[in-house]
């Protein structure tokens, strides 16, 4: 009975073991007349040292960066005054309480327990989130 799905899966095996032999480790991976060592005094150039590389990844990110305008300067006191801890900001709270709305939630007369107890209805009430959320400072400024 189980011979009848072991033959076919033994032969599959054994194709798959055959054809794994019969591949040539230059077709699966050719390589060029580089060495390792040329790669690497490419890449790192003079020597291998690193001082090409790094020279080249200043140029880099001089060539990102920009210079600062007036009015990014005249605007900077104040968006650092935001993040700023002070008297008057630890009084107003940086950080506000997202809402969390109160469900109310009506349990109907019912029995409860081993021996059936009549329990009567009665209301409660969860929060909807299981977690208080935070905004961050500046998302939310209305008061709820």
């Amino acid at each position: 009975m189980h011979s009848n799905w072991i033959k076919p899966l033994l032969l599959i095996a054994a194709v798959v073991v055959l054809a794994g032999c019969a591949t040539n480790k230059e077709e699966l991976m050719p390589h060029g007349s580089r060495t390792m060592q040329d790669i690497w005094h490419h890449e790192a150039g003079e020597g291998g040292s690193g001082q090409v590389a790094r020279r080249h990844l200043l140029d880099a990110r001089q060539s990102l960066r920009r210079p600062l305008t007036d009015a990014d300067m005249q605007a900077a006191p104040e968006q650092q005054a935001r993040y700023t801890r002070t008297a008057a900001n630890e009084i107003y709270r940086q950080f506000h309480r997202l809402p969390n709305p109160d469900l109310v939630m009506y349990v109907f007369p019912h029995l409860a327990g081993t021996d059936p107890v009549p329990v009567p209805g009665y209301s409660t009430v969860f929060p909807l989130y299981q977690r208080v959320q935070y905004a961050m400072p500046g998302e939310r400024v209305e008061d709820y």
